[in-house]
């Protein structure tokens, strides 16, 4: 009589499997996550395109305020303007310019040579402050030089070598030069003196120095209207109009007109952040054509519906106060998939036939730079729409990961029962497995007995 043998189960192979099984809610919960994450990651996206949206509205409602001012000859001066400015034409002759004072010391053999073997004191008045620099002993036109710039009183000293020779053939081509650190007459160096030194009172008085530039004011006049300044930089010549002057001339002008060129350029970058915020709202909220494509994440979604209805809104509804009511008026048309295209040479002509009713049209209470502004504010704000919808979705990952948590600990418990039966199971086999090969045993033994 044959002896059956019975099979001994494989507990981590047979517990895996179960196991995979059961896995199957932690499995669907995970997937949940990942494509929550995926939807506050393009509310992410988009909310960045709404800050966008917002700087250039921001940059429109300015840009009315910008004037741009033109020289006639750059080489002769430049100009800005700020929101200050008047528009007009202005007459320029620039006479002078302001130059910085410049001072300098007899010749030395070298850089290094001392020229005083005690410590002094030279008093330097620039601008009608006195100031007492502190030189060292043994110092030499290095060391001077370091000690005048690093007291800071408005002169700057450097050391030049000019490769001089004197009539008796010796050389002291080092010397020491002093310019003033601002120009015009006013900021000159009006003494150097020493009183403790000799040596020092002997090189850099200001009766022992040489004047190679002297400090003048700049000199020009505004539609035959004499000024000075100080710096060539002049700020208070022109209402709102920097000029910065470069040379002199007999005659120039200078035109302040509206910055029509600026304007265009904000409405340029604003079309173009509201035609990418709106195009990716668009394609991020659209259906999936396919039951494959699963990139859509925020298919149907309901705040992108809000927020594309919300902004159509504002589009639709007209700008009162003045002739013009909608944007198409003045360049901006809404095209057939919603986005905006700016017609500039429309708009020029807008703004060059009635620039008041434009500006309303854009910036006023009711005009479209402030109605958008309002909403991408609301919108971006601390529990506004991008910020309600991300935290609902916050809310959504933490209790999937809450019932993950729970699922796991389940996970823990049930693989350890299962462990437990099946290794049990494969122990009571294996005493049935023994018990049946005694009772083969036996019948055998028998059967020979009788026989």
């Amino acid at each position: 009589m044959a002896v059956s043998t019975t099979t001994v189960l494989d507990v981590p192979s047979l517990v895996s499997q179960l196991m995979a099984v059961e896995r199957t809610p932690i499995t669907k919960l995970q997937t949940k996550v990942t494509d929550t994450q995926s939807k506050i990651s393009s509310f992410g996206t988009l909310k960045g395109l709404a800050s966008t949206l917002q700087s250039a509205l921001t940059q429109v409602t300015s840009s009315f305020a910008s004037y741009a001012a033109t020289s006639s000859d750059s080489s002769v001066f430049t100009a800005s303007a700020g929101s200050t400015a008047v528009g007009g034409s202005y007459d320029l002759v620039v006479t002078s310019l302001a130059r910085a004072q410049t001072l300098v010391a007899a010749g030395q053999a070298s850089s290094t040579t001392k020229i005083s073997t005690s410590i002094g004191t030279l008093s330097i008045t620039v601008g009608g402050t006195t100031t007492g620099v502190t030189i060292p002993a043994n110092a030499t036109l290095n060391d001077i030089s370091s000690a005048i710039n690093a007291a800071n009183i408005g002169v700057s000293a450097t050391i030049i070598n000019d490769g001089s020779t004197n009539p008796d053939n010796t050389k002291t081509p080092y010397r020491l030069v002093l310019t003033s650190s601002k120009t015009g007459e006013a900021n000159a160096i009006s003494s150097i003196d020493s009183t403790d030194n000799a040596d020092l009172k002997n090189l850099l008085a200001l009766a022992n120095m040489t004047e190679k530039v002297h400090a003048t004011d700049a000199e020009f006049t505004v539609n035959g209207i004499a000024i000075k300044s100080a710096s060539n930089t002049v700020t208070d010549a022109i209402q709102g109009v920097t000029l910065t002057l470069k040379n002199t001339t007999a005659s120039s002008t200078l035109s302040v007109e509206r910055d029509t060129s600026g304007m265009e350029k904000a409405l340029s970058s604003f079309v173009d952040g509201y035609n990418a915020l709106v195009s990716q709202v668009k394609s991020r909220s659209a259906y999936p054509t396919s039951s494959s494509d699963t990139s859509q994440v925020l298919a149907g979604d309901g705040t992108l519906r809000l927020m594309l209805e919300q902004l159509r809104g504002i589009l639709s509804a007209p700008a009162t106060g003045g002739s013009l009511s909608y944007l198409s008026q003045a360049g901006i048309s809404i095209q057939a998939d919603g986005s905006l295209k700016l017609d500039t040479s429309k708009f020029e002509s807008a703004t060059a036939s009635n620039f008041a009713d434009v500006q309303n049209l854009f910036n006023s209470t009711s005009g479209f730079m402030t109605r958008l502004n309002a909403w991408s504010t609301s919108a971006l704000q601390t529990g506004g729409l991008f910020d309600a919808r991300v935290g609902t979705l916050n809310d959504s990952v933490k209790n999937y990961n809450d019932q993950i948590d729970k699922l796991e600990r389940r996970m823990t418990v049930l693989q350890q029962q299962y462990t437990t039966t099946y290794t049990n199971l494969n122990t009571y086999l294996g005493t049935m497995d023994a018990l049946s090969s005694y009772l083969t045993s036996q019948f055998s033994t028998s059967s020979k007995t009788s026989s």
